[in-house]
């Protein structure tokens, strides 16, 4: 066709210039690089739901603190503030208060650990001193063993130091030793710096499995041949419902672990009183690290939780816990019996607060959480207590806060919305696992 008969050119119009994105966070590009392995928990937005009284909870990890004596403790504390409140409302050492000190001597000893109030250092729970721990054994790069699955909040200190953790299997008797040497190999193979072991020994969160015996002594053997320290994380070990506590990793080996302790289960969570016992020399570069970062633990709070043990039957009270937690976690491993479809597994602690449920094949129980809450009943998903994305198939259920009643109630309603996703599996086929790109930092209902 010839230009005459070809119709006008049109200009060609230029594209609208793309808008930027709209930054929410104006500090983001002044933030240092460690802060992006922290992520929120994707469940703690479902707790606003969850919460609400038609809701049962299993996820929360919270002490039944109604079975305190809290008549007498307010006396008590009232008391305390009258006669010593100059002392208790003031600034403290940031090693913690003296008696205090003697008498987490005397709690420990209850596990066979022979200490002296000197290596014991008073925290805000025993987080502060994970965190703390981490803090100054770790360069971005290092290495942590863990037990796969490993507890969030530790998970969560981890990546805040940009760690990498590597998880060691567990089976029904607690950490593998084999696994672990396999895990070292692996580890010095790859040229890297492993910097301590991880464990919660004693009825595990999640997992509900206590380290027999045997095992104990050949995890340390293990761990002293390569110089590898342990950290003992122990908040459960006097809520076991049989027989006399365990004993210690720290009672078997004084030089190479690091115990860290806490009254948040045994008395009272919201004071936030923990400890660690260290090696001296590592206790020395804690409390330089807890200057820096707090000055001192709460004085009146560690005097509540000092005068509670001298003026109370302390020891009775951590029986009566014992009872009431049995009862739960009978309760519920009765109701999982009953109502859990078929192909699911879960584990049989013999203390703590927590069973840890395996599902069938196909089943996620992130995704499934939203759907499970909708039914009145909440759980937490399996994937926030590993590093490295599993956890899909798994949830932790705890026992400790719940009544029996309502425990079997909840179970019932999940094992119904479990068999309801089952069967969306069958018809539509597997979801495709997702995963995690780091770890979820807890909430007080999830730790």
């Amino acid at each position: 066709m010839s230009d005459h008969g070809s119709p006008p050119a049109t200009p060609e119009q230029p594209s609208p210039p793309e808008k930027p994105a709209r930054n929410l966070d104006a500090y983001r590009a002044h933030y240092a690089e460690r802060t992006t392995g922290m992520t929120a928990s994707e469940i703690r937005a479902l707790f606003a739901v969850a919460s609400r009284p038609e809701v049962v909870s299993l996820a929360g990890g919270m002490p039944n603190l109604a079975a305190l004596p809290l008549d007498s403790l307010a006396a008590e504390v009232a008391r305390l503030i009258s006669v010593d409140g100059q002392v208790a409302l003031q600034y403290g050492s940031a090693h913690g208060v003296p008696e205090l000190r003697e008498q987490i001597c005397e709690v420990m000893a209850l596990e066979g650990i022979t200490a002296h109030p000197d290596d014991v250092m008073v925290t805000a729970g025993s987080q502060m001193a994970l965190d703390m721990v981490t803090r100054i054994f770790c360069d971005p790069g290092d290495v942590i063993l863990a037990e796969g699955p490993s507890y969030v909040g530790a998970l969560g200190s981890f990546a805040a130091y940009q760690a990498e953790v590597v998880h060691v299997a567990m089976d029904e008797d607690g950490l593998q030793p084999e696994a672990l040497r396999q895990a070292i190999a692996n580890v010095t193979a790859q040229g890297k710096r492993i910097k301590f072991l991880y464990t919660i020994p004693n009825f595990h969160n999640p997992g509900g499995i206590t380290l027999a015996l045997p095992r104990r002594s050949e995890i340390l053997e293990i761990c002293a041949q390569h110089g590898i320290l342990v950290v003992e994380d122990n908040p459960y070990g006097l809520l076991g419902f049989d027989g006399q506590p365990h004993p210690a990793l720290r009672s078997m080996d004084a030089d190479n672990v690091v115990y860290l302790g806490s009254f948040s289960k045994t008395f009272a969570s919201g004071l936030r009183v923990g400890w660690v016992l260290a090696p001296h020399a590592i206790r020395e570069k804690l409390v330089l690290t807890a200057e820096s970062a707090t000055l001192c633990p709460p004085t009146l709070n560690q005097m509540i939780v000092s005068r509670y043990l001298s003026t109370h039957d302390w020891l009775g009270q951590i029986k009566i816990f014992q009872e009431q937690y049995r009862e739960r976690r009978d309760a519920m491993l009765s109701a999982l019996e009953q109502y859990m479809p078929p192909g699911c597994t879960w584990t049989r602690p013999d203390g703590g607060f927590f069973v840890w449920l395996t599902v069938p094949e196909g089943v996620d129980t992130k995704a499934m959480l939203p759907r499970a809450v909708t039914q009145r009943v909440a759980y937490v998903s399996g994937t926030g207590f590993y590093r490295d994305g599993f956890g899909s198939r798994q949830m932790r259920l705890s026992f400790c806060y719940p009544t029996p009643e309502r425990i079997r109630e909840g179970v019932r309603r999940l094992a119904n919305t479990l068999t309801e996703e089952m069967e969306l599996v069958r018809t539509f086929g597997t979801v495709p696992q997702r995963s995690v790109p780091g770890p979820q930092v807890p909430s007080p209902d999830t730790a």
